[in-house]
């Protein structure tokens, strides 16, 4: 677990938590509008603020108490922010190795085989004797995230690292980071203000606002409430777990639920390291009968577990999927009213196999 109690005072902000426990696992988002904290408390938990003043323990290893902070280095902890970070005047090389001579003693390798093999996993192999200064932004990211696992890090802290790429490098270093997560088993803490990274990467949530930790979800319960701030940009969401498959015959890609209940068909063009399938409720229509003659491919059997109230003449219906996950759908109010639509009933969800690209 990561437990602590912090205040912080930079001018005129507080930073004053609260009592807080999270897991020392997967993937946790710090998510709140801008000036909420959540820069402030990173850095404290990372004891790069020596002002900072409370409790804060790492797995029952005291990081800090009133009177004593352990000094940063020897938190282990690898970073990966926003602007990369890099040294301009190394090569990508350079800077893998800078990272590499300062990882704890005892859990060196050979030079040559650690950072080949960490350049491989982040698919900068072909960068290593470029100028860090010619780089896109999606490859400095990479670099980034390259020598943050070079310094064999015990936890990992992501401080909004692609809020400065495009759309289709966002995209790559989205599914990159859920691979790596998965496959180093580090606890990540991860801040952004785009709900569609947490969706895609996290496991719980801390909502942050003017300097308090507001509460800490598991994704599951934070999706659940139709009014979650996760929700603001574009209305509820669903996430599916599951895994992209390889291309079919018929130049779709299958997501299938690990049980191999569930499949739905996408674009050829979807990332195929995809864990997650994110479904826009307003994305999905619903149907008493099983539909004939559509283009729609996803036809998918649910049962309706419960209708969120009525908010500006729209519904949402709660469903559930036939492998036990649940699926949001927001229809307007005159449309389950003239389905008659309750809880218990079965349905049919509709959904276009190119909304889910994202």
């Amino acid at each position: 677990m990561i437990e602590g109690n912090l205040t912080l005072q930079q001018g005129s902000f507080t930073l004053q938590t609260g009592t807080f426990a999270v897991p020392a696992s997967g993937v946790t988002a710090l998510f709140g509008r801008s000036g909420s904290g959540k820069s402030t408390l990173l850095r404290a938990l990372a004891g790069l603020v020596a002002t900072t003043r409370g409790q804060l323990c790492f797995k029952g290893e005291r990081w800090q108490n009133d009177a004593w902070q352990l000094p940063t280095p020897q938190r282990d902890i690898g970073f990966m922010f926003q602007d990369a970070a890099l040294f301009p005047h190394l090569s990508v090389q350079g800077n893998l190795l800078f990272a590499w001579q300062r990882a704890p003693a005892a859990t060196r390798g050979a030079q040559e085989a650690a950072i080949a093999n960490v350049a491989q996993r982040v698919g900068i192999s072909d960068l290593l004797g470029q100028p860090s200064s010619t780089l896109s932004g999606g490859q400095r990211q990479r670099v980034a995230m390259a020598r943050a696992l070079l310094s064999q890090p015990r936890l990992l802290c992501m401080d909004e690292p692609l809020s400065a790429l495009d759309t289709p490098a966002r995209a790559e270093l989205l599914a990159l980071i859920d691979t790596l997560a998965q496959e180093t088993h580090l606890p990540v803490l991860y801040i952004t203000h785009a709900p569609l990274e947490v969706q895609r990467l996290a496991e719980r949530v801390i909502f942050l606002a003017d300097g308090r930790i507001q509460r800490i979800q598991s994704l599951a319960d934070a999706l659940a409430q139709v009014d979650s701030p996760l929700f603001a940009d574009e209305g509820p969401v669903s996430v599916l777990h599951g895994a992209l498959q390889a291309r079919d015959g018929d130049g779709l890609t299958p997501f299938v639920h690990y049980n191999l209940r569930l499949r739905l068909s996408l674009p050829a063009s979807a990332q195929p390291s995809a864990t997650r399938l994110r479904i826009k409720a307003r994305d999905v229509a619903l149907a008493t009968l099983p539909p004939q003659g559509l283009s729609v491919l996803n036809q998918l059997p649910v049962t309706v577990q419960a209708l969120q109230p009525e908010r500006e003449g729209r519904v949402v219906v709660v469903c559930q999927l036939i492998d036990g996950q649940p699926l949001l759908a927001e229809i307007t109010a005159y449309s389950c009213r003239t389905l008659d639509i309750a809880p218990g009933q079965h349905l049919w969800a509709l959904i276009k196999s190119v909304a889910l690209l994202d």
